[in-house]
């Protein structure tokens, strides 16, 4: 690209060549071959090399007045600037540029000059403001040049903090799914394995089967992990997850294993077959029932009612009894879980409450509203 650009201003350069060689002017023909190698260093030290050049074309045009012509390589030392700086000071250097050559010709059509008295008045005027023209529109070349280069890094720079975005957005949602699947799996089966321990003596069937359960719960936790970590995509959203009706069924099925009663209690129409809200409700009562689990003693009951009516779907997860004394285990939350079952209900436009019951126990409250895709 450098070749190139020397040998297009050697070109337009070609007149003040041949008339400086047919002169028999040889320095000055050594001054505007140096010119144009020195446009190598444009990309390097663009304002000496505009300098430069300036001075050089000034030398020139005073050594040999009669010849009234200068090198093509200012426009593009111009340009280098212009790439470089802000709009004024490209402006200003396109100003300045042309400042010596306007001096040039000003002595040189002054009153009682001979070229005064050749050309007429009007010469000096026109060809100063040509030079003028001319430095401005390489400059412009410049400005708009630097423009669209400075356009498109703000799109990459756009681009790259969407995709920082959308990695955050997916690390929040891996580590939503993570807390979910490792939380509800080991307290179910910390669940299942002191219930095993309190029964081995007494009733060892019982007991195997207790164990049973626990390895099941561990196998399900695994599948839930391997498909965390395998294939939680942001382009597979939530597909090849439970359905809604039998996922919940087995959910439930699995705490009432682990000793807790729960009734699930289902309302109006079946839910939407949307795999992100069936699976937006299936942790909100996963997460819900997992809490009643870690923290509450005393339960009689546990509720769990979703009902759906048209675009509106209301999750509760109610338990009677009280909450357990404060010890090692209870201040192992964080409330992390609660956090993110509100993220979830808010993905749907919804609100999530929860709060003691006025009586004892507990009551989670989900609100999601659904609009069908078309």
């Amino acid at each position: 690209m450098d070749a190139v650009v020397v040998f297009a201003s050697t070109v337009l350069s070609l007149g003040s060549i041949v008339e400086t060689a047919e002169g028999g002017y040889w320095w000055q023909l050594g001054l505007v071959i140096l010119e144009q190698g020195a446009l190598f260093l444009r990309r390097y030290v663009p304002w000496p090399l505009l300098v430069a050049i300036v001075v050089a074309d000034s030398v020139y045009l005073f050594a040999t007045p009669e010849l009234g012509s200068t090198s093509a390589a200012v426009w593009f030392a111009l340009y280098a600037v212009a790439v470089q700086v802000k709009t004024f000071w490209a402006l200003a250097a396109a100003v300045a540029a042309s400042l010596p050559v306007a001096s040039y010709f000003a002595f040189a059509y002054r009153p009682g000059g001979r070229f005064l008295e050749e050309h007429g008045p009007f010469i000096g005027l026109v060809a100063s403001v040509s030079v003028l023209l001319s430095n401005l529109v390489a400059a412009g070349v410049g400005i708009v040049v630097r423009g669209n280069r400075t356009h498109q890094a703000e799109i990459r720079e756009w681009a790259m903090r969407r995709a920082q975005l959308a990695s955050v957005q997916e690390r929040n949602r891996i580590a939503r799914e993570m807390h979910d699947v490792v939380a509800h799996s080991l307290t179910v089966m910390v669940a299942l394995s002191d219930g095993a321990a309190r029964t081995l003596d007494r009733d060892p069937e019982a007991a195997r089967a207790v164990l049973g359960e626990l390895s099941g719960t561990g196998r399900a936790a695994l599948t839930d992990m391997r498909r965390v970590l395998g294939v939680l995509r942001a382009d597979a959203g939530a597909s090849g997850r439970m359905p809604a009706v039998g996922g919940l069924r087995s959910l439930v099925d699995g705490f009432r294993a682990a000793g807790l009663p729960v009734v699930l209690i289902q309302d109006g129409e079946a839910l939407p077959n949307d795999a992100a809200l069936q699976l937006t409700v299936y942790r909100i009562i996963q997460e819900s029932l997992t809490n009643v689990l870690r923290y509450a003693r005393g339960v009689g009951r546990v509720d769990v009612v979703v009902a759906r009516d048209g675009g509106l779907v209301r999750v509760r997860v109610e338990n009677d009894g009280g909450t357990a004394p404060e010890g090692p285990e209870t201040r192992l939350g964080t409330g992390g879980g609660i956090a993110g079952m509100r993220e979830r209900a808010a993905i749907f436009g919804g609100v999530l409450r929860a709060a003691p019951r006025p009586g004892g126990g507990w009551r989670v409250d989900a609100e999601l509203h659904w609009m069908e895709r078309n």
